[in-house]
């Protein structure tokens, strides 16, 4: 039993040690495994197979606890290429064609009618309609356009026809841009070496070279034998078996228990890492808000109500496609108001007759202002998109929609900044909407307008200054939370390639879990930290004594083994987790934070509006 205990243990980290040790570079071919491999080989030479099979069992323990985030990787880009449509329409000299999206040249003109999903990046040369970027941007309102106006691969056309000037190739642009990001960012990623092992690469040099020495000892004395046992019981007190089995088991331990605040961390790195947290950046759109544009304001000229405005609006917007009817819609619940003749127009608004009257709904730049001019002004500060409305050529009102702050977020933000964490805001979204939020959420620093690249790009700086977590839940995200120390999605409400690129992922909402997960990170760090230290006080204390004959391998086995038992005692203490507290409530899991979607979003969006 010792000798399949010791050759299925060593199965796990001997061939990868050895694989490391003839192709790694410098100091990287070593490592903790290197020292298991010596000091695992060196018992079983002793005759002490038991001892040897305890060592790899420990090992591959350990590295059994390790991550596979680089297998997750893979999903993540599979997702995000999920968004590249297959076919493209483009106009040629014999007429409108079909081809493979990834024959379409820079150059060529596209064809998109209502719902279609942009294959490449280009301008708009003819048509208006209104375009959801909320894949590339995250921008949770649709953008209007119109000729002149850059739209991005894989953003999804609205009602309306248009045709766009290819400015990228079907293989080369923003969208196949941030599934090279992600991939270049998770490849650095797996470069970045362990606590352990950074610890190790100074003492497994250390070690051999003693040892060879040791051995050298007995050649030169006459007395090979004595010498080279020695030597291996000092390879065998050196082993870090404690150091191997003291970041897993806390790891472990405190992976579990994190879930009880409603949080999954992938691997034992990125528990490493949540624990050295200082800068926190986040997205906007579904991360500090819901994601779920709605009603906030209503101003009306004089002999109108607001729930006239909102009726009337709502009866034209009954029949739209557009994401703002439905936050129409539900502030005017309830309404009995039909509109007949209903006609959409593409990139300006909606028209249609009630009760013999024409009435319009739609953008400002369609719909002038008017008496209301200084109202739909102070609403666009505010970072609302505005809806006027119009009857029989009178604007009666102006509706002022916008996508929300959660409830829980400036509470969040407040508790980080309480914890000496700095915050950041990165969005698509634009400056005013982005500067309003922020300044309801309590966060200092804004970065607007962003796309992938930039958004990564910032968080690349970031990292360079302090650890930093990024949490997002887009796609537009994706590049950022793999070039973050630590990315973290909101797994609720995410994306499939925002989950799995991330390496931290909420089951809730509540965004108060952020703040509980890094303290309970860094209390699990301390742990870990304080497990090493025992580790490698025990080395240092085996190995002179080794080295000098004081103690023979039982004693040193015995040590190892008492060692051991202390450390996963200890490591279990991480295991204990502090709930988010809501009113005195503990939070589980995400679970008392989760209301019936449509039920929450009317009565946080009534609220807004009250």
């Amino acid at each position: 039993m010792h000798v399949l205990a010791l050759l299925a243990g060593a199965w796990t980290f001997v061939p990868g040690t050895l694989r490391r040790l003839v192709q790694g570079r410098g100091r990287g071919r070593l490592g903790v495994g290197l020292l298991m491999t010596i000091a695992a080989s060196g018992a079983v030479l002793l005759g002490h197979v038991g001892e040897a099979a305890a060592l790899a069992f420990l090992f591959s323990l350990a590295e059994a606890l390790e991550d596979r985030s680089m297998d997750r990787a893979k999903q993540g880009l599979r997702a995000l290429l999920a968004l590249m449509p297959e076919t493209a329409r483009v106009r040629r000299p014999d007429g409108p064609r079909t081809v493979p999206a990834a024959e379409v040249s820079a150059g060529d003109v596209l064809l998109l009618g209502a719902g279609d999903r942009v294959a490449t990046d280009g301008v708009v040369e003819t048509g208006r309609s209104w375009v959801d970027t909320s894949a590339i941007t995250g921008e949770s309102i649709p953008v209007e356009v119109g000729p002149g106006d850059e739209v991005h691969a894989g953003s999804v056309n609205g009602s309306g026809s248009i045709s766009l000037r290819a400015t990228a190739d079907g293989r080369d642009n923003s969208l196949t841009q941030i599934v090279r990001l992600v991939d270049q960012a998770h490849a650095a990623k797996g470069e970045r070496a362990r606590l352990a092992d950074r610890i190790a690469r100074p003492l497994v040099p250390t070690v051999l070279v003693v040892a060879v020495l040791v051995a050298l000892v007995g050649v030169v004395t006459g007395d090979p034998m004595t010498w080279v046992e020695r030597a291996l019981v000092v390879l065998v007190a050196a082993s870090p078996c404690a150091l191997a089995i003291a970041v897993p088991v806390t790891v472990i331990s405190s992976i579990g228990s994190a879930s009880k605040l409603g949080v999954v961390i992938k691997s034992g790195a990125a528990f490493e890492q949540l624990g050295t947290i200082r800068t926190v950046a986040l997205d906007k759109t579904g991360t500090l808000t819901r994601n779920q544009p709605c009603v906030v304001d209503v101003a009306v000229t004089e002999g109108h109500s607001d729930l006239d405005v909102l009726a009337i609006a709502a009866a034209l917007e009954s029949v739209s496609t557009h994401p703002l009817a439905t936050a129409i819609l539900t502030a005017a619940s309830g309404s009995s108001v039909q509109a007949d003749d209903v006609q959409e127009i593409p990139g300006h608004g909606i028209t249609g007759t009630i009760r013999g009257g024409v009435v319009r709904a739609g953008s400002p730049r369609w719909i002038t202002p008017g008496a209301l001019g200084d109202q739909t002004r102070d609403m666009a500060s505010q970072g609302m998109s505005v809806v006027m409305v119009e009857e029989d050529s009178q604007v009666i009102g102006a509706i002022g929609i916008r996508d929300e702050l959660r409830a829980d977020a400036a509470e969040a933000v407040a508790a980080l900044h309480a914890q000496g964490i700095r915050t950041v805001m990165l969005t698509g979204d634009n400056e005013l909407t982005a500067r309003a939020i922020a300044a309801e959420a309590g966060i200092d620093e804004v970065h607007a307008e962003q796309l992938p690249t930039d958004k990564a790009s910032h968080i690349r700086h970031l990292t360079a200054q302090s650890p930093t977590a990024m949490i997002g839940d887009g796609i537009n995200d994706a590049p950022a939370l793999a070039s973050a120390s630590v990315g973290i999605a909101m797994g609720v409400t995410g994306t499939a390639a925002a989950v799995e690129s991330a390496d931290v992922a909420f089951t809730g909402t509540d965004l108060r879990q952020l703040p509980a997960a890094l303290a309970h990170a860094r209390r699990g760090r301390r742990i870990m930290t304080g497990n090493i230290g025992l580790a490698l006080a025990i080395i240092v204390v085996l190995f002179p004594l080794a080295l000098f004959g004081v103690l023979g391998l039982a004693a040193v086995v015995l040590v190892h083994e008492v060692a051991e038992v202390v450390v996963i005692a200890n490591g279990m203490r991480a295991a204990r987790a502090e709930g988010v507290h809501s009113q005195g409530t503990p939070s589980r899991a995400g679970q008392d934070n989760r209301e019936t979607p449509p039920t929450r979003e009317a009565a946080e969006c009534a609220a807004a509006q009250n």
